[in-house]
């Protein structure tokens, strides 16, 4: 007897029930995602980059700078994400609606960046950061990035802009270190990653009864918790 017919039958129907569930499926779940209405405030989530932050985005991935940094937060239990401050809540595929690419990363030889504006808003702070990364954090391996600024004669006033560098890093008299348009729109770009709402896929943890003695990390989440909500709102604005 044939069974020729028969196992190209079965084979078919294996590779087509695999198909269907690594690639239809999948699409069908998040392919059509769309934004999301957060309640109470009725805030829609994500919102695009505006034109600085998305042209960062360019920058981020020109330096390489996901070849270091992962923008993913893991679920609790898969790793101490959440202790380290990282996030309020897992990252879900949601967040990534508007990203072309998402550069969600692979290795954390730096910290995750996923809510790295949550934790650092400030440009002067990113700048300082670029430029030589030990000022800013002691113990930081990550390169700097000096190509991104420029040194030049200050001319009246100087720019509200110019690093404020001390010691070693401090340019020589008569001269400031002011960002590039580069610069700008990395940190711009740095600002924008954040994930400051509850969603239903990915809730942020209720805060602590104020009769339960918290531990001191669910202090600083329920701290950033207040900040994030309000920030947020902001990104609406």
């Amino acid at each position: 007897m044939n069974r020729g017919p028969l196992i190209f039958l079965g084979v078919f129907v294996a590779m087509a029930f695999s198909w269907y569930g690594m690639i239809v499926s999948p699409q069908r779940q998040i392919g059509g995602q769309q934004q999301a209405t957060v309640e109470p405030a009725g805030i829609r989530y994500p919102v695009p980059r505006p034109g600085l932050a998305q042209r960062g985005a360019e920058v981020y991935r020109a330096n390489g700078c996901g070849y270091c940094h992962t923008q993913q937060v893991r679920p609790r239990g898969y790793g101490s994400d959440f202790e380290r401050g990282w996030g309020l809540r897992m990252s879900v595929a949601q967040d990534f609606l508007f990203e072309q690419p998402a550069m969600l990363g692979q290795l954390r030889i730096g910290p995750d960046l996923a809510n790295v504006g949550m934790r650092w808003n400030d440009p002067q702070w990113h700048y300082r950061h670029l430029y030589n990364p030990k000022s800013t954090v002691e113990k930081s391996t990550m390169p700097q990035f000096p190509f991104l600024f420029e040194m030049r004669v200050i001319q009246g006033d100087r720019s509200p802009e110019a690093l404020d560098l001390t010691g070693e890093l401090a340019p020589p008299k008569g001269y400031e270190v002011i960002p590039k348009q580069e610069a700008r729109a990395l940190a711009a770009y740095l600002i924008s990653l954040q994930s400051p709402l509850s969603l239903f896929e990915a809730p942020i943890p209720a805060e602590p009864k104020k009769d339960a003695e918290p531990s001191t990390n669910t202090v600083a989440v329920s701290s950033r918790n207040s900040q994030m909500l309000g920030l947020g709102e902001s990104l609406t604005q």
